[in-house]
């Protein structure tokens, strides 16, 4: 696997240090090996009994290996390194073991960074969807404001929500935080898909209120400010401030079933 996957890995590792978007990648990394961690004693205690349906899995995952080489799509390559991970563990361990670390694997597609023609069509949308939320947020605060597409006209300056503001890093930060988050404080596979979903409209809402956060600092205090030290420390707060609204969120379920019972 190391002599077919190093470029595959190597790559991989270099868009996680080199991408904003992907750095994720690194946590989705150690919390996959935590998984399969805790479930070691569970591995060794499982019945060893190999299954040729992993041979099928390997042949699925280097056929895909191929594709993605001679189609240069790197995510195709990426998901075959799982497919083949996957066989393995049931060629050499079975059925029992796969079903053990089955979400150890499946976590590891939150490290692979979506591909270049899906990142581009979510990431504008997103942009549109910043500004016009920010604009309407902006409008409630007397800031005369005027949009066209992703740009924000204020009397002072206009704000381009441009692709880096689009929301896109923070969206795939929390979703994966996400879930780690509903692993660790929830026992119900449903409330953990359900938290996991909640975290876009925190993650979008966020967004938009960091741009409204630039554009009244625009508008009220510093242009420079506003487009330097802010605009970068503001991401920072309001992840912080969609982790809490996360946590809110989770208390609230946690509160309504209590009193369900």
């Amino acid at each position: 696997m190391i002599a077919v996957y190093y470029r595959v890995l190597a790559k991989l590792v270099f868009d996680w240090w080199h991408i904003p978007d992907f750095s994720h990648g690194f946590l989705v990394a150690l919390f996959s090996l935590y998984l399969a961690w805790t479930k070691w004693e569970a591995i060794r205690r499982a019945k060893v009994d190999p299954h040729w349906g992993g041979v099928l899995l390997i042949a699925v995952g280097l056929a895909t290996l191929l594709l993605g080489e001679y189609g240069a799509e790197l995510f195709l390559s990426r998901i075959s390194l799982l497919v083949v991970s996957a066989g393995l563990t049931l060629s050499f361990g079975g059925w029992q073991i796969l079903r053990e670390l089955r979400f150890a694997l499946l976590v590891l597609l939150l490290a692979i960074p979506i591909p270049a023609i899906i990142f581009n069509q979510v990431t504008f949308p997103l942009q549109l969807l910043a500004s016009t939320l920010a604009s309407a947020l902006l409008r409630l605060c007397n800031v005369p404001v005027l949009r066209e597409g992703n740009v924000i006209v204020l009397p002072v300056m206009q704000l381009e929500v441009a692709e880096a503001c689009s929301g896109i890093r923070s969206l795939m930060s929390l979703f994966s935080l996400s879930v780690f988050y509903g692993y660790f404080f929830e026992e119900s596979s449903l409330r953990r898909l359900l938290l996991a979903l909640i975290s876009v409209p925190i993650a979008v809402a966020a967004n938009a209120a960091r741009i409204l956060g630039t554009g009244l600092c625009v508008q009220y205090w510093d242009p420079d400010k506003a487009d330097g030290f802010f605009h970068e420390f503001s991401g920072w707060l309001m992840f912080v401030v969609s982790l809490a609204c996360l946590f809110i969120v989770h208390r609230a379920m946690s509160m309504r079933r209590r009193q369900a019972k």
